[in-house]
């Protein structure tokens, strides 16, 4: 089979096995992105490294004198591809760990068409520890250094918003003072605050017990 592949000149057994290493690492990181329900999934890993081993192919056998002419093309139409699937939602930027992952994917396939099998290996194994193990550890650190902005209201009765600070301390949050306004006998503050939950659920919950408090943004 190999030897009528490569004298018709279609395809030489090398090449089909860069194939398919490509779809078995590609497809293996498509699997954890399909397993997250994400944007680009299963399908989408596959044809993406499998383009960039053809194009980097192609780019060694028609190059001639300049081998890198097309496969430095691909970094370009890769991002534009990546930036597709980057999109705003609630004043929050998704897709950014998609799209690196989509970039990674065709570097991936661009060292397999090359012939730098070791490489491409290395990386994808790197890749599926990092994209398996950091979710865990967002979640860890999300859990102690939860973010959060406060905003209070209430009627200036000749004292600061400085007990609603000192309350922020007292639940173990760490906090940086924002803007405060006094305006019609309204003074108004607001906070930012770093801690767990559990501490910030303490904080607003003796907030919204406060009847002096004419609103409260959380």
């Amino acid at each position: 089979m190999s030897n009528i592949l490569e004298g018709a000149h279609l395809i030489t057994q090398g090449e089909v096995n860069k194939f398919l290493l490509a779809t078995l690492l590609c497809g293996l990181i498509g699997v954890e992105r399909e397993f997250r329900n994400k944007q680009a999934g299963l399908k989408t890993m596959i044809m993406i490294g499998l383009g960039a081993t053809l194009f980097t192919i192609l780019s060694v056998k028609i190059g001639h004198s300049s081998q890198d002419r097309i496969a430095s093309n691909i970094v370009t139409g890769i991002g534009f591809l990546g930036a597709g699937v980057i999109f705003k939602e609630d004043n929050q930027v998704k897709g950014l760990t998609t799209a690196c992952v989509i970039w990674i994917v065709a570097a991936i396939g661009m060292a397999i068409g090359g012939g730098y099998y070791e490489q491409a290996i290395a990386v994808t194994g790197v890749v599926l520890l990092a994209l398996l193990i950091f979710p865990y550890v967002e979640n860890f650190v999300e859990r102690k250094f939860t973010k959060r902005t406060y905003r209070i209201v209430k009627k200036y009765e000749n004292e600061s918003l400085d007990i609603y600070e000192e309350s922020i301390r007292t639940s173990r949050l760490k906090l940086h003072r924002g803007k405060q306004e006094l305006a019609n006998g309204i003074i108004s503050g607001t906070w930012t605050a770093i801690g767990s939950p559990r501490n910030h659920k303490k904080f607003v919950d003796k907030m919204l017990r406060d009847t002096k408090i004419i609103a409260f943004d959380f």
